[in-house]
């Protein structure tokens, strides 16, 4: 049995894209996080360190979406995914990447990309994670 946090609409300023404009001028990027999680242990507890702080999930993506650029949206979602997984409590998770602004030339309202990883083992320099099949 699995339990989900979500976390939606997280939105900051990124420099992402393969365009000049795009890292120069920046743009907003909203994020939609789910984890999985067993909350059987924090519910029985009342403790939160036996679950995932969506306050400090919610800080890790915004500084994801901060820091330096990529060309790519399946980048930064990726590295939001492997972000995520490295709360222990963390057993999957599904990250959707919306670029609102995205330049495209004719009318639009999103584009989006959303990733599912799980935990597959943590490595010293962070979350290993494996595609879901």
């Amino acid at each position: 049995m699995r339990d989900t946090i979500r976390l939606t609409g997280v939105r900051a300023r990124g420099h992402h894209g393969v365009f000049d404009h795009e890292r120069a001028d920046g743009q907003d990027f909203v994020v939609d996080v789910a984890v999985e999680v067993d909350a059987r242990a924090a519910s029985g507890s009342d403790d939160l360190d036996e679950t995932v702080h969506y306050g400090v999930l919610a800080e890790q993506v915004v500084a994801e979406i901060e820091r330096d650029p990529v060309d790519l949206i399946e980048t930064l979602a990726e590295r939001i995914a492997t972000a995520v997984l490295t709360h222990r409590a963390a057993l999957a998770t599904e990250v959707t990447v919306h670029k609102p602004q995205a330049p495209i030339t004719v009318p639009f309202t999103d584009v989006s990309i959303t990733i599912r990883r799980t935990r597959g083992g943590v490595r010293a320099a962070g979350a290993h994670v494996e595609e879901e099949e």
